[in-house]
């Protein structure tokens, strides 16, 4: 069986998730629905990394096994068709090898997390960004950020609900900008745990408003204790940009 290496994007706001639930509507379930009026066969979908109700992605990737050879581009437009009126769009398909798995053969993976940082509240980003109104100190929460880069044990921005066996991740980079009235948090590394990234912007916030230094950050790492750290970070604001192979 021919095996296909998919990249989506979706708006995540109308969705339990991308994992099926048995509560609601998951991407995976509209995209496995898709291929099986695609194809006439249901087929197994297997993610990169699964993402939370309401969180969006740019740069998912997939990876699913088919009866038969198409095209990619076939694959493309035809499960697009399928997946009208949903917001979830396949943007490219390639065939790869058996060896190829979404998850296990990903190097890194990209969060991107947008804040409005303005006093007006979103209308045409409405579900797409946090939006915070108190003015935040860009460079303080960089500072903040930059003691996060490296291997930490990272129990402290750990949801209680996380099933990965240790704690302990190592961030790439954590880069945060600011375009006109948005700050864009870009983080990188390999893996991540659950709500890891919300809880470390929902920390960052706390030292761009001025609340904490952001030497306080190593306190709360050397804490272990979700309790030391800030708020989690609503999910409308996150996006899985880019996942990265070799």
């Amino acid at each position: 069986m021919p095996r296909y290496k998919i990249t989506v994007e979706y708006d995540g706001t109308p969705f339990v998730g991308w994992q099926h639930q048995e509560n609601g509507c998951s991407v995976q379930d509209v995209i496995e629905e898709a291929f099986l009026k695609f194809c006439q066969q249901r087929h197994p979908i297997y993610v990169a990394g699964r993402t939370d109700a309401g969180v969006h992605a740019k740069g998912q990737v997939f990876h699913v096994d088919l009866a038969k050879s198409y095209p990619p581009r076939t694959i493309v437009q035809a499960v697009n068709f399928h997946l009208k009126p949903h917001p979830v769009t396949l943007l490219a398909a390639e065939e790869v090898d058996q060896e190829f798995h979404a998850r296990f053969s990903a190097i890194a993976r990209i969060y991107q997390y947008y804040i409005l940082n303005r006093v007006s509240g979103p209308a045409l980003s409405r579900n797409r960004v946090w939006w915070v109104n108190q003015a935040l100190d860009v460079a303080a929460m960089q500072e903040g950020a930059n003691y996060l880069v490296g291997t930490h044990d990272f129990t402290s921005f750990r949801a209680s609900q996380c099933q990965s066996l240790s704690p302990i991740k190592s961030l790439d980079t954590f880069h945060i900008s600011r375009q006109e009235d948005i700050i864009i948090c870009t983080v990188k590394a390999r893996s991540f745990l659950h709500h890891q990234v919300r809880n470390m912007v929902g920390t960052l916030k706390m030292i761009g408003q001025g609340t904490w230094h952001a030497s306080k950050i190593m306190d709360i790492i050397h804490a272990k204790n979700r309790s030391a750290a800030g708020m989690t970070a609503p999910p409308e604001g996150l996006y899985l940009s880019k996942v990265m192979y070799e």
